[in-house]
């Protein structure tokens, strides 16, 4: 039988009928496995030939031959365009985190500095000037300064995205330092008597105490705002022309004010260099790949104003770039720009992008027509830039190649600690990427708000988007062993019955989970002997269990290993790499508790988020709650007679509010 008759026979019927059956049409196609996990998304111009490539040859012992002999099941999309196939793929590898694409996982959000409502336009501003619209609705007179991140909000105007925390916060400063502009919660504007340290310090205008006209503040605010839309220039001719005015008229004290934030900025554009960038929105992209690894890092231009940039790292960089080598139907391309056209197409997603681009790779004129088509303007990328553009991308090249090699040396340390771990325990691992270690804590203050935590290590490090927390119940306060039982349980108990049930009849488990290589206990025999009976009961293997039990005195690096399948302690040696691992992992686990822990005891203490799921209590009824009664605490011991005081609060209301607190 030739190669290809044979590795026919290795896939389902019905999945080469599928294969046989699809459409000469744009689309897009997902390969899924046994246990119903997608291993790879891919577009095509035309779905027949490029899923028809997968089955026709003989891959071999290559990457994509192992991707392939693992397909079971094919599903197919087919949309009107390239442009639209390529969109498509991309939200749905973002979406179903496929084994075998370049990924780029979203840490978090992108923060942003927010301005508070619309000040209304002062009167002696030019109608180009105001700043009411249509649509921003809701008008405040004292507009707030705040760093921010999550979903904006129409009423509110936000400026960004930055790159760190670190880069609004810096913008707040300058906001304070050349604007005078307020910071303080609402609740505290409203309820000043006199001016706070910062207008001492000359960072506020203390418009909570009348110090400043609303038409004054606004002018402040309206700079602002220009200023971080990059027109600096204006702002700095608009107050020079403002102070004169003011000398004119023998108004000394106006125009010095005016002087002192004249210099502020001057100050500013000095130190930022911004005075002479024509650019105001542009996002620098650098690609650098070694050793298996990829870093992409992303600078940021706002306002002509160089934000700051971040790196990225991309998952299944030489697997993707396998299946991509692999294909006949596409132009070779490097990994460089895979990796980029990847980052391209699944950052810009749900994240605001600038209509210019400076990257350090060219890239698809179809790539671009489809972001184009996304956010309405037209947007171009520029691979060999010239003067500015230059040194921000030299610098962004830099950086990449900084950051990436920081995490080579990292990974390169975490893999020797992974080794000595396996070593040192006799783990029988053939790819020690593989090695899947879960490790669990319980924390409570004095018996109360008893939480455990599951912390996860898995391919060198540790995995945050699998740490599960449990709320531990029907237990006596403080008796960890019983915490234990209950979270072990917990955990494992429905995969050992379908551990139990796979083996009895001899199909393979389906979405479940995988039971993990090594289970660390934080604590020594009597958490281990729990451990153990809990494994006992489940039918689940003893040799997994390992518990840490502090060393004389509690000292670090004393801790010795304890086994529940009846081996001897084991002493790895203060300087030992997988004492080093198991200490990071453990660590992790108290962390992860401890935060857990405390952020319950302060919900059971004072009513946590109870006043807002109290029907009837909206932002405006529940800010008044607050500061009638100085928070929750003392809403919570407050009367039903004295919560009706509170203006908007029915009597019927206030016993509800009552009852829910108590």
């Amino acid at each position: 039988m030739s190669p290809e008759g044979e590795k026919a026979c290795l896939h389902p019927e019905q999945l080469l009928n599928d294969v046989a059956s699809l459409p000469p049409l744009p689309g897009v196609y997902r390969y899924f496995d046994a246990q119903g996990q997608v291993l790879y998304v891919g577009k095509a111009i035309n779905l027949k030939k490029r899923v028809s490539s997968y089955f026709q040859k003989n891959h071999g012992g290559t990457r994509i031959g192992h991707m392939v002999s693992k397909i079971v099941r094919l599903e197919t999309t087919v949309v009107r365009s390239e442009a639209e196939a390529l969109l498509l793929e991309n939200n749905l590898i973002k979406t179903l985190n496929p084994k075998y694409n370049i990924l780029f996982r979203d840490d978090k959000s992108y923060p942003y500095l927010k301005m508070t409502g619309t000040p209304p336009a002062p009167k002696n501003m030019a109608p180009s000037e105001a700043l009411v619209t249509a649509k921003t609705p809701l008008p405040v007179e004292f507009a707030r300064v705040s760093y921010y991140r999550g979903a904006v909000e129409k009423k509110h105007r936000y400026f960004g995205p930055y790159p760190s925390a670190w880069a609004v916060k810096e913008a707040i400063l300058l906001m304070q330092k050349v604007f005078r502009l307020r910071t303080c919660e609402d609740p505290v504007f409203s309820n000043r008597t006199r001016p706070c340290l910062l207008y001492q310090i000359k960072r506020c205008s203390a418009p909570c105490v009348g110090h400043i006209s609303p038409a004054d503040y606004a002018q402040d605010v309206a700079n602002a705002e220009r200023f971080l839309r990059g027109e600096a220039q204006d702002v700095m001719r608009g107050l020079e022309a403002r102070m004169m005015a003011h000398s004119d008229r023998l108004e000394f004290e106006q125009a010095a004010e005016l002087r002192n934030q004249v210099a502020a900025l001057s100050n500013v554009l000095h130190q930022q260099s911004v005075d002479n960038v024509s650019d105001r929105d542009v996002d620098i992209l650098a690609v650098k790949v070694q050793g298996g690894k990829a870093c992409v890092n992303l600078a940021m231009v706002r306002g002509g104003r160089h934000l700051g940039d971040r790196p990225y790292f991309p998952a299944h960089v030489e697997d993707a770039s396998a299946l991509a080598d692999s294909d006949d139907m596409q132009p070779k391309t490097s990994v460089e720009v895979q990796v980029l056209e990847a980052f391209l197409a699944q950052h810009y997603i749900d994240v605001a992008m600038p209509s210019v681009l400076v990257v350090s790779e060219p890239v698809s004129k179809d790539l671009l027509q489809a972001l184009s088509d996304r956010i309405g303007v037209k947007v171009s990328a520029v691979h060999q830039p010239r003067e500015q553009r230059r040194a921000w991308l030299d610098m962004a090249q830099t950086n990449a190649a900084l950051q990436l090699a920081r995490l080579l040396a990292e990974e390169g340390s975490q893999q020797a600690r992974t080794r000595a771990l396996a070593d040192a325990l006799d783990l029988a691992m053939d790819n020690l990427e593989e090695l899947r270690i879960e490790c669990f804590d319980i924390s409570h203050t004095s018996g109360e708000a008893t939480q455990a935590s599951c912390v996860v290590f898995h391919h060198h490090k540790m995995q945050n988007a699998e740490y599960r927390r449990f709320n531990i119940d029907g237990i006596t306060g403080g008796d960890d062993y019983a915490a234990m039982r209950q979270v072990l349980t917990r955990r494992y108990g429905k995969l050992a019955e379908a551990l139990a049930t796979a083996k009895h009849t001899g199909q393979p488990q389906i979405g479940t989970g995988r039971l993990p290589d090594l289970v660390l206990v934080d604590g020594g025999k009597g958490q281990v002997s729990m451990a153990r009976e809990v494994f006992e009961t489940l039918g689940l293997d003893l040799s997994l269990i390992v518990g840490v039990e502090k060393g004389e005195g509690r000292k670090v690096g004393l801790e010795e290993l304890v086994f529940a399948d009846g081996r001897d302690k084991v002493y790895l040696g203060a300087d030992s790499a997988a004492l080093m691992l198991v200490a990071q992992i453990r660590d992790e686990a108290h962390r992860f508790a401890i935060t857990g822990m405390r952020a319950q005891r302060a919900k059971v203490r004072v009513g946590g988020s109870k006043l807002e799921e109290i029907p009837g209590i909206g932002p405006k009824r529940r800010a008044k709650l607050l500061q009638r009664f100085g928070g929750v605490r003392g809403v919570a011991l407050a009367s039903a007679a004295d919560i009706a005081t509170v203006d908007g609060i029915s009597h019927d209301l206030a016993e509800e509010i009552y009852r829910a607190l108590h």
